[in-house]
Parts: C-alpha cells; sequence; structure tokens
C-alpha cells in the first residue's frame, strides 16, 4: 500500500511538473509572438484578419506588441532607395532618331501614407515606376533631337525628374533624385556623327590653309614693296652725287676687315717691305 501510494504520488508529481512545463512553453511562445520589433529606417503596418485588412495607423520604429494568431506585422523600408529602369528600344527624339537610355532614380515612400500604398501596390511597390516611369522617359526624350540630348543633357534630366516627380506623387512617393546614367544611338548616328565631326576638322584645316597662304602673300607684297621703296632711295641718293657711292664703299671694306681680323689664318705684312728679298740665299 506505502509503495503503491508512493507511485502514485511521483506519478503526479511528474504529470505536474510536464503540465507546467507546457504551459511555461506555451506562454513563453505566445510572448514571443506577441512581439515584434520595427528597425531605424523601417515602418510598421499591422495586418488585422478579424478585419481582414491593414490598421490605419504607422508602426513606428521600437518593440511592440500584437495579439498572435490575429495580427502579423508588415514592415516598409522608408529609406531612400535606387532604382534604374530603360525606355526601351522603341525610344525616338525629335528627329527620328532611336535613343537607348538608362534612368537611375533616388525615392523614398511618404510614410504616413504606407497603408494606401500597401493597398494599391502592396511591398514590391517601386515596381511602378516601370509603368508610367518608362512613359514619362519616352515623352520627354521626344521633344529633343538626338544633338540635343547629347549637349543639353542637364535640361533634359531636370524635364525627366519635374515629370516624374509629378506623377510619382499620385502613388505617394517622394522623388530625391534623377540622373542620366546611360544615352546611346543606334550605330548608323554614331557613324554620322563621326563623318560630321571628321568633315568639321577637315573644313577647319582647309581655312587655316587659306588663311596662312594670304598671310604669306601679304608678306611677300610688303617684301616686295620695301624692296621697291629701298630702290627708289638708293637711285635718289646716287642721283645726288658720288657721297653714297663712296659711303657704301666705306662700309664694305669695314665688313671685309671684320670679318679678315677673326680669321687665324691671315697673316698682315707691311705694304713697304719686300720680304722675299731680304730672305738669305742658300
Amino acid at each position: 500500500m506505502a509503495q503503491a501510494a508512493r507511485n502514485s504520488w511521483g506519478s503526479g508529481l511528474l504529470n505536474k511538473i510536464a503540465i507546467g512545463a507546457a504551459a511555461i512553453g506555451v506562454a513563453g511562445y505566445c510572448l514571443n509572438s506577441s512581439m515584434y520589433t520595427v528597425g531605424g529606417g523601417e515602418r510598421a503596418l499591422i495586418f488585422d484578419k478579424t478585419r481582414n485588412g491593414t490598421r490605419d495607423f504607422v508602426v513606428k520604429p521600437g518593440t511592440h506588441f500584437l495579439i498572435p494568431f490575429l495580427q502579423y506585422p508588415i514592415i516598409y523600408d522608408v529609406r531612400t532607395t535606387p532604382f534604374q529602369f530603360r525606355s526601351g528600344d522603341n525610344a525616338q527624339s525629335k528627329d527620328l532618331q532611336r535613343v537607348l537610355v538608362t534612368l537611375r532614380v533616388l525615392y523614398r515612400p511618404v510614410k504616413s501614407k504606407l497603408p494606401t500604398i500597401y493597398r494599391r501596390l502592396g511591398l514590391e511597390y517601386h515596381t511602378v515606376w516601370n509603368s508610367f516611369g518608362v512613359e514619362v522617359l519616352k515623352a520627354v526624350v521626344a521633344n529633343y533631337d538626338a544633338s540635343e540630348l547629347i549637349s543639353r543633357r542637364e535640361l533634359v534630366s531636370n524635364e525627366i525628374r519635374m515629370q516624374l516627380a509629378k506623377r510619382a506623387e499620385e502613388f505617394d512617393i517622394l522623388l530625391d533624385d534623377v540622373a542620366i546614367t546611360h544615352l546611346s544611338f543606334t550605330n548608323d548616328f554614331i557613324h554620322a556623327v563621326e563623318q560630321k565631326q571628321v568633315a568639321h576638322q577637315l573644313a577647319e584645316q582647309a581655312k587655316f590653309v587659306v588663311a596662312k597662304n594670304e598671310q604669306e602673300k601679304l608678306a611677300k607684297i610688303i617684301m616686295a614693296e620695301g624692296e621697291s621703296e629701298a630702290a627708289r632711295l638708293i637711285a635718289e641718293a646716287m642721283a645726288s652725287g658720288p657721297g653714297y657711292l663712296a659711303l657704301r664703299k666705306i662700309e664694305a671694306l669695314r665688313d671685309i676687315v671684320e670679318e679678315l681680323s677673326q680669321s687665324r689664318n691671315v697673316v698682315y705684312v707691311p705694304s713697304n717691305t719686300n720680304i722675299l728679298m731680304s730672305m738669305p740665299a742658300h
């Protein structure tokens, strides 16, 4: 009897311990399921199954509670995020040149409008850029010639930004920045531009040659006029008397003396002495 009582008491104690452990485990699981954390740069919505939709308030960063099994959090990243899309192969400029434009945008959602964004677009709301973004990009590109898209690139980027920002507001999205990261044309257009540049360089070279010839011609005219004027002055000087010729002889002799004085192979012999006659005979 005593042994049976002890066995019964031990069995009851084990059952109580097991029930207590199970209760603690269930309580811990429920507590853990009722807590969630929203990180920095994030916001959360609460989806309530009893209402079959999200609550209208936005949860800020921190640790929060909800009703397990009936509610769960939907986390949104509200930091500025980059997204890149292309205009497609059928985009054309004003002069009907095919253009391929790649655009990079920096965007973020309006925090207070997250419930509306979730109901309209869901978590992957950034895919909306592939619809109206491409449409706006093609419309702006069609307003400019191919050459203007290159030379006025900043102006084109600003116009795209204004139109994209206006359209993004309709979807409760804020646009922080827009940049054209890539701009390319067909091979035929690139070849035509290269040929135009070569023709321009040849034209500039021809202009330089013409200008050079004109300068040389002008120099020859000036030189001829100078020689003519010099000949006239010489003729007048010679007509006035023999003084000019004497002056020219003196100048010529002076030049000869200066040249001979600088030569080492010149020996000066006195004019009044016969060196050969004074040499001894052998």
